[in-house]
């Protein structure tokens, strides 16, 4: 039986601000600590993606994984640029006019895999609405490209909701990716405040037509939780996106990128996430990734062999080597 959420925001006491209102927590919990990022793996990963001219959400969105993620060699990067057309109040990627569409980013995207001998790739992208099917064919492109240099490597995309379009589903799905990604992210009652752009409704179609149009394709969906939410919400979010038929869910805590951006409005303690993994295996997720730091890609591959992807895993780069050692992870990414 799920429990309450813990209230960890205080009521504000100064004069100068309206008492009995709940502020956010003035600073976030121990188990919400990480590293600064650093390393050799770390730094060689960042000059290979700047001499490709390649984009990492895992910089433009501030993701707190960098450092671990990089220092084994996975990485998630962003296609499309690196300027939002939409301006989501949780996101730290920056918003305006995009640069003009890049039709040999695939290319550079599949020689930075090729290089590094990946077996798992992840792809995401900033929403381009100012493209006429939100650049699906550059998704479609980036599979296509891996696929010929590399058939053995599978490929997630994490794509935009490209404004409900299923043309520009259909020429994702026809590019055959093995798992199709796309967050929810929050309850449909913050979507105005939070994700001005989306709608509740169209990401659940989104999934549902994804499956319907490549049976066998894996699906995923993810929510960053504490941005105002109630607990039976999110139990909410999580049947509706069972109805769509997903298979892999993701569940992390929302961080407040800066002071401009949305407020924290409550923390989720790691019980709550263990709580509620397990009631996403109750729901019938194949897999439920749900911790504190828990973000779309983070340890993609695992979420990816827990549901049912074709390869075996490889060993992660950074824990050993030498003969026989299989090929490190790249998520490409939200």
């Amino acid at each position: 039986m799920a429990v309450p959420l813990v209230q960890l925001t205080r009521l504000v006491s100064s004069a100068s601000e309206r008492p009995g209102v709940a502020a956010p927590p003035a600073r976030k919990p121990s188990w919400l600590k990480v590293k600064a990022p650093g390393g050799p793996n770390y730094a060689h990963l960042k000059t290979l993606m700047r001499e490709l001219n390649l984009h990492t959400v895992c910089e433009e969105a501030r993701c707190p994984n960098v450092g671990e993620c990089w220092e084994h060699q996975a990485a998630t990067f962003m296609i499309l640029g690196d300027v939002c057309t939409r301006n989501c109040t949780y996101c730290a990627v920056a918003h305006g006019t995009p640069t003009a569409f890049d039709s040999l980013e695939p290319l550079r995207l599949a020689e930075a895999v090729a290089r590094m001998g990946l077996q798992h790739v992840v792809i995401t992208s900033v929403d381009r609405d100012d493209l006429p099917n939100g650049g699906a064919e550059a998704f479609a492109g980036c599979v296509i490209e891996i696929r010929r240099r590399l058939p053995d490597t599978s490929v997630e995309v994490l794509i935009p909701d490209f404004k409900g379009s299923e043309t520009a589903l259909q020429i994702v799905m026809d590019a055959r990716p093995d798992i199709l990604n796309h967050n929810l992210e929050t309850a449909e009652r913050l979507y105005r405040l939070a994700r001005p752009g989306g709608r509740y409704d169209r990401a659940l179609r989104l999934l549902a037509n994804a499956r319907r149009m490549v049976p066998d394709a894996l699906t995923k969906s993810g929510m960053i939780l504490g941005m105002g939410e109630e607990w039976d919400e999110v139990l909410g979010c999580m049947r509706d996106l069972r109805r769509s038929d997903v298979n892999i869910l993701t569940l992390g805590q929302y961080l407040r990128p800066s002071g401009s951006h949305m407020p924290v409005a409550r923390y989720y303690t790691p019980d709550e996430f263990a709580e509620l993994k397990a009631v996403g295996h109750g729901l019938g997720f194949s897999h439920v990734e749900a911790s504190p730091l828990t973000r779309s890609s983070y340890h993609a591959w695992e979420q990816a062999r827990a549901a049912g992807s074709r390869p075996e895993p490889p060993t992660r780069a950074g824990r050993g080597g030498g003969e026989g050692a299989e090929a490190p992870v790249l998520e490409v990414s939200p």
